[in-house]
C-alpha cells in the first residue's frame, strides 16, 4: 500500500473538497441537511470569501463546470466579468502606461463571482439565499480563526496599506498591525453587505427563484453597485507607481450579467474532459493530453522518470505557447484546430530529447500565430542562464518593490516555489450525482484597496490583457480577459465521474495534468495521485504584472529524486529544487455511477486543503 499524507475518502452519501476547511465543512453541512451539490458548493464558496480574503472575494470572479443528475452535458457557469466600458487601450495608453497595472482599481473587470453564484442557485439549487448564506455571514460577523496565510499576505503589503490604502489598512491592520495567525478576525461590515442583500431581496418577492434574482438586482443596480461606482472614482497607488482612479462604473455592473455555456470537451481513452473556453486557459490541459497521446502510447510514460518528466514539460510548454497566441475571448476562435488529433502530432513531432527555451505557437489551419510585440526582444535576449525576463527586461527587483509599494498582482506561485497567496477551489458531489468543480479568484484583499461601506475590494483581473491591437487577448470592452482560471469535469459514458481543479494561475493545468495521468492511467487514488511529486514549467508568458517568463525553467519538488532532477539538468533544464512538498493545490471529488460510491482527497501541502463526506 503507497503511504499518503491523508486517506482518499469514501462513502455513498456525498463529498466536498476545498482550500479551506471551513468551507469544506459548511459545504457538507448543507448536504447533511438536505440541500443538493450546487447549494452546497454556493455555501462553500461564501465562505471562502470570509476565510480566505486573500485568495479570493466577492469582488472577484468564477468559472465552474457542473453536470446535474437530469441533464450530463456539462455546462460552463461563467462568473468572469469582462473589461468595463471605459477599458480601453487608448485610456491606458494615454495615463502613459504599456501594461495593465496588477494592482488598484484600474485593473478592475466587472465583479462577477456574486452573480454567478446566485445564478447556479437560483438555476439548480434548492435552498433559499438567506439559508445558504448563513454559515457566511455568521463567520463574517461573529469571527474566524485566520488562516495562518492571511496574516502574511497582509504584511506584505502593510506599508502600502498605511500610506496608501487608508481603507485596507482599517480593516486590516488593527492597531495599525497585522493580526496574529490564528486569531478571530471578524468583518462585520461585510456581514451586513449580505445581510442587507437579503433583507432587501425578501423584501421585494416571496418565492425562491423570485428572492435570488432580486438579490442579482440588488448586487448588480443597488447599493453595492453605487459604492462601488462612487469608490471607483477615487484614485489609490498601484503598481505602475502611481495613482490612478478607476474606470467600472454602476452602469457597467448593470448592464452584465453571469451566463451559462456549453463546455469545451476532449474524448480521451474512453472519457470526455470537459473544460471553459478559450476565454480561460483550460484548454491548454486538453491540448497537452493530445500531444502525449500523439507522441506515441502514453501509458508507458513513467512520470517518476527523467523521461517523463522532460515529455510532459516539453508538452506543456507547446500548449501554453498555442494558450499565448491564439486564447482569448474571441468569435473567430482557433480552439477547434488546435484541438484536433492532426495538429497535436505536428506539435508532437518538434519535442526532441532537449529542453526548448523557444516559445513556439503553432499554425492551425495555416494561420500565422502573433505574440504581443513586447516579447519579440526575448528573441535577441540571452537566456542561456535562465533569468527572468519581462517587457522591461530583466525582472531585478520588480517583484519585491511591486509588494511593498503598490500592492501584488497574482498573489501566486513564484519560480521558486514560494506561496504568496493564491487562488481557491471547490468540487462537490452528492448522492444523486450532481457535481461541480469551480475555481473561485480575484478580490484579493492585498491586490485593491478596500470599499469601506462593503467590506471588501474589487478585482484586477484586467491585468491579464495586452495594449496592444490585434490580437485574441487585447482589450477592448465587453470583452472577458484570458484567465488561468481552470476547472476540470470528467464524463464517462456522459456521467459525471470526477471534478478537481487547483489554485496555481499559470500553474493550474500543469498540475491537473499530472493528476489526471496518474489517477486514470497510473491507477492512482486520487490522494496517491494528489501527493505524489509535482512539477511545472515557467517557459510561458506569465499571464501576471509584470508579465515576465523563465526560459527552460523547470520548478520541480524534491521528492522527484536526485537522479531524476540531474538527468532533467543534462536535457538542459534549468532545474529549481523547490523543497519537497511545495508544488501542486488539488482538490478532488469522483462518483462511480454504477455503484455510487463518491470519493474524495485534499492537497496537503497547505495545511489548509480539506476535504470531507461520508
Amino acid at each position: 500500500m503507497t503511504f499518503t499524507t491523508r486517506p482518499t475518502l469514501r462513502g455513498t452519501f456525498g463529498m466536498v473538497a476545498s482550500t479551506h476547511w471551513l468551507a469544506s465543512q459548511s459545504a457538507m453541512s448543507v448536504l447533511e441537511r438536505g440541500g443538493n451539490a450546487f447549494d452546497a458548493a454556493v455555501c462553500g464558496a461564501f465562505v471562502l470569501h470570509v476565510v480566505e480574503p486573500h485568495l479570493n472575494g466577492p469582488g472577484g470572479e468564477v468559472p465552474a463546470i457542473v453536470a446535474t443528475a437530469d441533464d450530463h452535458i456539462p455546462k460552463v457557469l461563467c462568473g468572469q466579468g469582462p473589461a468595463p466600458a471605459g477599458a480601453t487601450i487608448a485610456h491606458f495608453r494615454d495615463l502613459g502606461l504599456d501594461l495593465i497595472p496588477g494592482s488598484g482599481l484600474l485593473a478592475a473587470t466587472i465583479p462577477g463571482a456574486v452573480d454567478a453564484w446566485l445564478l447556479l442557485l437560483r438555476d439548480h439549487g434548492t435552498w433559499r439565499l438567506r439559508d445558504v448564506l448563513e454559515p457566511a455571514i455568521g463567520y463574517a460577523r461573529a469571527g474566524h480563526p485566520l488562516a495562518a496565510g492571511v496574516p502574511r499576505a497582509i504584511s506584505q503589503v502593510q506599508q502600502l496599506f498605511l500610506e496608501h490604502w487608508p481603507t485596507s489598512a482599517a480593516l486590516w491592520l488593527p492597531n495599525g498591525e497585522p493580526p496574529k495567525p490564528h486569531a478571530l478576525f471578524a468583518n462585520p461590515t461585510y456581514a451586513d453587505t449580505l445581510e442587507r442583500l437579503v433583507t432587501e431581496a425578501e423584501a421585494a418577492e416571496s418565492g425562491r427563484e423570485a428572492q435570488i434574482e432580486a438579490a442579482r438586482n440588488v448586487w448588480r443596480q443597488g447599493f453595492v453597485a453605487e459604492a462601488i461606482d462612487a469608490f471607483c472614482r477615487k484614485a489609490f497607488r498601484d503598481s505602475s507607481g502611481r495613482d490612478h482612479s478607476g474606470v467600472l462604473t454602476g452602469h457597467d455592473l448593470a448592464t452584465w450579467s453571469a451566463n451559462w455555456e456549453l463546455a469545451t470537451t476532449m474524448e480521451w481513452h474512453g472519457l470526455t474532459i470537459a473544460k471553459t473556453g478559450p476565454w480561460g486557459q483550460g484548454p491548454v490541459l486538453l491540448q497537452a493530453l493530445a500531444i502525449l497521446d500523439a507522441l506515441g502510447d502514453v501509458t508507458d510514460l513513467d512520470l517518476t522518470s527523467e523521461r517523463g518528466v522532460h515529455f510532459v514539460t516539453e508538452a506543456v510548454k507547446l500548449a501554453m505557447a498555442d494558450r499565448d497566441a491564439w486564447y482569448g475571448d474571441v468569435l473567430d476562435s482557433a480552439l477547434p484546430a488546435l484541438l484536433s488529433r492532426t495538429y497535436a502530432s505536428r506539435r508532437a513531432s518538434l519535442i526532441g530529447a532537449l529542453a526548448s527555451d523557444e516559445l513556439r505557437p503553432g499554425s492551425p489551419q495555416g494561420r500565422a500565430p502573433k505574440l504581443p510585440q513586447a516579447y519579440e526582444r526575448y528573441r535577441a535576449s540571452s537566456w542561456s542562464r535562465g533569468e527572468r525576463i519581462g517587457p522591461a527586461g530583466r525582472s531585478g527587483d520588480t517583484e519585491q518593490a511591486s509588494r511593498t509599494t503598490a500592492g501584488l498582482g497574482e498573489p501566486t506561485v513564484s519560480p521558486s516555489g514560494l506561496v504568496s497567496g493564491d487562488t481557491c477551489h471547490i468540487d462537490v458531489v452528492d448522492r444523486w450525482g450532481n457535481m461541480i468543480s469551480a475555481t473561485p479568484s480575484g478580490g484579493w484583499l492585498q491586490s485593491s484597496p478596500t470599499i469601506p461601506e462593503l467590506g471588501f475590494c474589487l478585482g484586477t483581473r484586467a491585468q491579464m490583457f495586452w495594449l496592444e491591437e490585434g490580437l485574441p487577448s487585447s482589450l477592448a470592452p465587453g470583452r472577458r480577459p484570458r484567465t488561468t482560471l481552470s476547472p476540470t469535469l470528467v464524463m464517462d459514458a456522459g456521467r459525471p465521474v470526477l471534478a478537481c481543479g487547483s489554485p496555481g494561475g499559470d500553474q493550474q493545468d500543469q498540475w491537473q495534468l499530472l493528476f489526471l495521468l496518474r489517477h486514470f492511467l497510473g491507477g492512482m487514488s486520487l490522494q496517491e495521485a494528489i501527493d505524489a511529486p509535482a512539477w511545472h514549467t515557467s517557459n510561458l508568458l506569465s499571464s501576471f504584472y509584470p508579465r515576465e517568463m523563465q526560459p527552460r525553467s523547470l520548478i520541480a519538488e524534491d521528492r522527484l529524486g536526485e537522479d531524476v532532477l540531474t538527468g532533467l539538468q543534462r536535457r538542459g533544464h534549468i532545474v529549481t529544487r523547490s523543497g519537497p512538498w511545495t508544488l501542486g493545490r488539488l482538490c478532488a471529488v469522483a462518483r462511480d455511477p454504477e455503484t455510487g460510491v463518491v470519493s474524495a482527497g485534499a492537497n496537503p501541502r497547505t495545511m489548509q486543503n480539506y476535504a470531507v463526506g461520508r
